[in-house]
């Protein structure tokens, strides 16, 4: 978890370690986008296409992939990671997270960055005090490791 924010035109500055990452990716371009209108994410272009896909086809949850969708493409937008190790993100996306020059955590998460606004990290860390042994023991059973 790395504390970070973003500056006044609305770029998130990454660190080294992430921008490591997305350096080394075969495809530059990046997408930034809120899924819950509560969180951001950052894929890998290559990934998001990948998620369209998904949500395009998916139909055992069709409304659920719908509005998805919809969020996505709404507070969405393509990026690359400026020379300074900075992803732009929309103004809409900005705005409907409230997270304009205010401080965010970021973290990895299934192949994406969580870009968490200040709110919503202090509401994850006080649920992840509900962790129990039997959620540890049953997720060691399951293959964590």
């Amino acid at each position: 978890m790395y504390p970070a924010r973003l500056d006044e035109k609305g770029r998130l500055k990454l660190p080294t370690a992430f921008q490591t990452y997305f350096s080394a990716l075969p495809e530059r371009k990046l997408f930034a986008t809120s899924l819950d209108r509560r969180t951001a994410q950052v894929y890998p272009m290559s990934e998001w296409r990948d998620n369209i896909k998904f949500l395009q086809s998916h139909t055992e949850h069709a409304r659920a992939a719908r509005r998805v969708a919809f969020n996505a493409a709404d507070l969405g937008s393509e990026s690359e990671m400026d020379g300074q190790g900075r992803i732009q993100f929309s103004v809409e996306l900005r705005r409907a997270l409230e997270i304009e020059n205010q401080p965010v955590h970021v973290f990895t998460y299934k192949g994406r960055l969580e870009v968490l606004p200040e709110k919503v990290y202090e509401e994850m860390k006080k649920d992840s005090g509900d962790v129990t042994a039997d959620d540890i023991s049953d997720l060691e059973a399951a293959g964590l490791k």
